[in-house]
């Protein structure tokens, strides 16, 4: 494996976000330190992190004096930075943009309270109606990704791409929670190839938590 010179990674691996960025550099076979920020590791309200981070959250990547937080937007950049899983087509790479952008701003956004109730939050003080929204709002959208998939290897096609680490990240942890889902053969077929590549190691296999 590669390791350029300055590049580093703040970001606890509990972080769908933080996941999403080493299983891509991973998967570029780029040698990513890597410190732990964030809840219990602290670290993102100093006033160093915070001058590098404003928003306080992870992950954060430097690449030399260059610093750059939000997560799709590392994964666009060490893909470009690589060579590697960066459409050149524009219609390409605007796809792969769409469905990267729809990750962050539906798909998360609908499963995330889900995930919150049944990992982080204690079974005593978990609220059912929580999950059941969770679920009602996150199903369509899985749907819509398993009749995507069913036309094709990857997001894009044939070959993977920057698109495919938000989305098998979101899978993952979806996949992961206690509770009864639908039949999706195209989507379980995704996972179980992803689930399989040496770049999942250390991160796809990991608890959730």
């Amino acid at each position: 494996m590669s390791g350029p010179a300055g590049l580093h990674l703040w970001g606890r691996l509990s972080s769908i976000n933080v996941r999403k960025v080493v299983l891509c550099a991973q998967w570029l076979g780029i040698d990513l330190p890597r410190t732990d920020a964030g809840l219990a590791h602290g670290v993102v309200d100093t006033p160093a992190y915070r001058a590098m981070n404003p928003n306080g959250l992870v992950p954060l990547l430097q690449d030399g004096d260059f610093t750059l937080w939000e997560s799709n937007a590392i994964v666009r950049y060490l893909c470009a930075r690589s060579g590697r899983g960066y459409p050149g087509d524009l219609k390409a790479r605007a796809d792969a943009d769409r469905w990267m952008d729809w990750q962050q701003t539906t798909l998360n956004r609908a499963s995330g309270p889900a995930f919150v109730q049944w990992i982080r939050t204690p079974a005593a003080q978990r609220d059912p109606a929580v999950i059941e929204a969770s679920v009602r709002a996150t199903e369509p959208l899985l749907e819509r990704i398993d009749e995507h998939l069913a036309r094709r290897g990857f997001m894009l096609g044939d070959e993977p791409c920057m698109a495919d680490f938000p989305i098998v990240c979101e899978l993952h942890r979806w996949f992961g929670l206690p509770q009864a889902r639908p039949d999706w053969p195209h989507l379980s077929r995704y996972l179980a190839h992803w689930l399989d590549q040496p770049c999942a190691r250390g991160v796809l296999d990991q608890p959730l938590s």
